[in-house]
């Protein structure tokens, strides 16, 4: 049931470390990309590429009012797994197989997507598909975000033979649909502490990213005193202490995971560093705390060691709560399963201040996720697959 995930393998995946580097508009997305394009021909489907990048495929009329969409997004963090995102896109087409199968006849449009650069593992920005396309991220930022090779968004989409005049909102597509359900792989343990394969997502944390600059002097390793030194890994060293400790007093979690480093020798002091903060929370006042105290942390520090701190805001995502009155009925069409929050961002997430939105969780049995190590068993992803099936029967039928 689940042969797309085994179709798509090796798309991406680096022989070194077994985990995957499915980046926006690279070879690999335009390889999986390919991919879509055949599984919604396969099934006798019209697809298409929006003017963002989104990737669309309609069982039914896509002009039709009242469509249930269903998917996620096929791109990867650095050395990520290969269920986050992936697994939603295939189940949504093995959800139209076994829909197929049962004599379903759809009432509405049945739509699968796939969201392009929803980790912002290129460009910085998470779920850059569904912010533009609901008008939550601006064109004109957007298309001059870049990698750490100074390509900007627009260069990348003009390479890849995309048309970045196209990029803007699309509020007459969100008009037809009625419901977006997405399937994922849980990114925690819930599932394994209720015993369950499935379980029905309540809302997610609110989170964001902030972009901190350490700016200092170089000089050389050797020669230089200690007290001469103006050197921002110290301040660095420091708020990623700062971080943990405050994280753990708030309840919440914050994560430096990404840096670069200037001049970045063995016996030089640094002249700069850019750290990159990942800060999420049970609620919005709890993160406002957390992510002010790093700051005042930093800035102190900043001082005592003569190292100038800037720091500015990529993204931020409010605290979601899923349509309660969808939860209650796919809770009801599934039987009771066990219902959770999430710490993670999704697509589903922005689109949930403009449509309907539910989420299916998968049982990950060790929890790891954004690793080569992610994993979940064959029976539970049948199982998911069986459990979006159930829920689209519903809400195609009415």
């Amino acid at each position: 049931m689940l042969a797309g995930l085994r179709e798509i393998s090796a798309i991406g995946r680096d022989p070194s470390t077994g985990g995957y580097r499915r980046y926006a508009w690279s070879a690999a997305d335009l390889a999986l990309r390919e991919w879509f394009g055949g599984a919604a021909t396969q099934r006798g489907i019209a697809w298409h590429a929006d003017g963002i990048g989104n990737l669309w495929a309609w069982w039914g009329d896509e002009l039709g009012p009242g469509a249930v969409v269903t998917g996620s997004h096929l791109d990867s963090v650095p050395d990520g797994g290969a269920f986050d995102g992936p697994l939603g896109v295939v189940s949504a087409f093995c959800a139209v197989d076994e829909l197929r199968a049962r004599g379903v006849t759809p009432a509405r449009p049945l739509g699968v997507v796939a969201f392009v650069e929803e980790e912002g593992a290129r460009f910085g920005v998470a779920c850059v598909g569904s912010r533009l396309l609901t008008g939550s991220l601006d064109p004109d930022r957007a298309l001059g975000l870049t990698d750490a090779d100074g390509v900007s968004l627009a260069e990348a989409m003009r390479s890849a033979g995309a048309d970045p005049a196209e990029v803007r909102p699309d509020p007459a597509l969100l008009a037809r649909i009625a419901t977006y359900v997405e399937l994922h792989i849980e990114q925690g343990r819930g599932l394994v502490e209720h015993g369950a394969p499935v379980g029905l997502g309540t809302g997610i944390w609110p989170h964001g990213r902030w972009r901190y600059r350490f700016t200092g002097e170089a000089n050389h390793a050797g020669t230089t005193r200690l007290g001469d030194r103006c050197d921002p890994m110290l301040t660095y060293a420091h708020t990623v202490l700062s971080a943990r400790k405050r994280a753990r007093l708030a309840g919440g979690v914050a994560t430096f995971g990404r840096v670069l480093v200037r001049p970045n020798g063995s016996n030089a002091i640094a002249s700069a560093i850019d750290g990159w903060l990942d800060a999420r929370a049970p609620d919005q006042p709890s993160l406002g705390h957390l992510v002010a105290e790093i700051e005042r942390a930093a800035f102190e520090r900043g001082r005592r060691d003569r190292v100038e701190v800037g720091i500015s805001v990529e993204s931020q995502t409010p605290a979601v709560e899923f349509d309660a009155g969808l939860r209650q009925r796919l809770g009801s069409v599934l039987g009771g399963v066990p219902a959770l929050p999430t710490g993670a961002g999704h697509d589903a997430g922005v689109l949930a201040g403009h449509v309907p939105t539910a989420m299916l969780f998968v049982r990950n049995p060790t929890g790891i996720s954004h690793s080569p190590a992610e994993h979940a068993e064959d029976a539970d992803c049948v199982a998911g697959v069986l459990a979006l099936v159930d829920v689209l029967a519903d809400l195609l039928a009415r």
